[in-house]
């Protein structure tokens, strides 16, 4: 489970997660549960009791279970969930389970409630005022979790760690950036994380002060320290931004970006200047495909965000799509391929050959290689 922490939460508020329904919430609100900083102590009473840093529902007097649907901010494949009951100690749930769904588009409330929904995690037993871990073995790519708590109490914090997978569809419509944890960019190498996290390097929207980028230690060496970008896909990287916002005394003085794909390492920006406190934007000389990006800074220092847009390579859109679909669930999948114009017994034997190989129908190989067929 330690492994899976280390993954993205993809129900973070900072991604865009959202606790779109619950079915109570009287003693405080469910929108704390995906906020990304730790909850805090409360010591203020309001009118209905103490406050709490969390989602905390009333005593039960029915038979029932207490429950809050999260709308994640990048659909993915869940790894590990955390079920962080801190501060809750006489009044926390002794059980709770998770749920998963896959839901085309934009659903309302009643629309998910009748989703299909499949178990990620058994109802399993909860301590108070601990961050309790859980693993979750897990192959399909869902867009909403269901937290059940038996019967009713306080969490502080939700926790849905996972890989991000990508809708291919919505890379076909646009610019895209490469490296956005949302599109399922990550992390795979830093050589120093002393201040701040290197994945925020790619989340979402800009940062917001010095503590939302990526910032190491000062180096006492000859050496630089670096970060490893996974891209989404293997692509061709057109444009860099570079954004050192809010970094004044502890911006890198220059940096370099190396792409690393079938060809081995390809230079993609040389080692060029940097100001404090500054959005870079760099045009790139045209490149081969790479499927991951160095960024060297030099010698140390911190940086806000770094964004690589560009398009997929034909490879690369091919893995991306063939991914996301062998990863949705049979009732989406069966959707997909319904919209796309499969006739229903065709897309029954597709849905059920997953993984998907061979001889596919032009409007299969459509959605997974972004082709006419």
């Amino acid at each position: 489970m330690s492994d899976a922490t280390r993954l993205p939460d993809l129900a973070s508020r900072a991604l865009g997660g959202a606790v779109v329904a619950a079915n109570d919430e009287f003693f405080a609100a469910k929108e704390n549960l995906v906020l990304p900083e730790p909850a805090a102590a409360r010591t203020e009473f309001g009118h209905k009791g103490k406050e709490y840093d969390g989602w905390e529902t009333r005593r039960r007097r029915s038979p029932g279970s207490d429950w809050a649907v999260v709308r994640l901010g990048a659909p993915g494949v869940v790894a590990g969930v955390v079920v962080d009951t801190a501060f809750f100690t006489g009044n926390y749930p002794p059980r709770a389970s998770l749920d998963g769904a896959a839901v085309e588009g934009h659903p309302s409330t009643d629309e998910l409630l009748k989703a299909d929904w499949q178990p990620l995690l058994a109802p399993s037993d909860l301590a108070g005022g601990t961050a309790n871990a859980f693993p979750v073995d897990s192959d399909r790519r869902v867009t909403h979790v269901r937290l059940t708590i038996h019967p009713d109490g306080g969490v502080a914090r939700l926790r849905v760690h996972g890989t991000v997978v990508p809708d291919p569809r919505l890379v076909d419509a646009g610019p895209f950036d490469l490296a956005a944890l949302e599109n399922g960019g990550r992390v795979t190498g830093v050589s120093n994380e002393f201040y701040g996290r290197p994945a925020q390097l790619i989340g979402r929207g800009l940062a917001r002060s010095m503590g939302e980028g990526w910032e190491t230690a000062r180096r006492r060496d000859d050496g630089n320290d670096w970060v490893e970008v996974t891209l989404a896909c293997e692509g061709v990287v057109t444009l860099a931004e570079l954004d050192t916002s809010y970094f004044l005394g502890n911006a890198p003085g220059s940096a370099a970006l190396t792409g690393i794909g079938p060809d081995g390492e390809v230079p993609l920006l040389p080692r060029t200047r940097l100001q404090p406190d500054t959005r870079h934007r760099f045009v790139l000389d045209a490149a081969p495909g790479v499927d991951r990006v160095r960024l060297d800074v030099f010698p140390d220092g911190g940086m806000a965000r770094l964004r690589l847009w560009g398009r997929p390579t034909p490879a690369g859109r091919s893995a991306l799509g063939r991914r996301w679909f062998d990863a949705l669930p049979d009732v989406q999948a069966l959707e997909v391929l319904g919209a796309a114009g499969v006739p229903p017994r065709e897309a029954g034997r597709i849905v059920g050959a997953r993984p998907v190989s061979g001889d596919l129908l032009p409007a299969v190989a459509r959605l997974l290689d972004g082709t006419a067929g």
